[in-house]
């Protein structure tokens, strides 16, 4: 069972940091709409390596896809705003994107306090 993993002390490090790294996700996330997430993002990549093999790989990944998927979505919202007829479907897509990110972080958080991968 997940909850009773033993985490040694290589492993327990990397869940610290992925935890702090969820965190600054939802601060920049929560109060810049995501503005300042570049800054967790670089810290996702070079943590990642010294993840392989553990549970928190999986989170690392996670948080990466989340960001690049959400600036995907932000920016066809803002093209779409560009155009008369887009400007109703971009609130809706960034209403969508904001909430699919909101679900990834609340989902990954929980995840990674049950030791188990996402």
């Amino acid at each position: 069972m997940a909850q009773d993993l033993v985490l040694d002390s290589r492993t327990d490090s990397a869940k610290s940091w992925a935890w702090w790294l969820y965190v600054a996700h939802a601060v920049s996330f929560f109060f810049t709409l995501g503005l300042f997430s570049f800054i967790p993002l670089i810290l996702n990549y070079v943590k990642r390596p010294e993840t392989e093999g553990t549970f928190v790989h999986s989170h690392h990944g996670w948080q990466i896809r989340s960001f690049w998927w959400y600036v995907v979505w932000m920016a066809l919202g803002w093209i779409l705003f560009a155009t008369i007829i887009g400007i109703l479907f971009a609130w809706v897509i960034w209403v969508a994107a904001w909430v699919w990110k909101a679900y990834r972080l609340i989902r990954g958080f929980i995840a990674l306090n049950n030791n188990e991968p996402v």
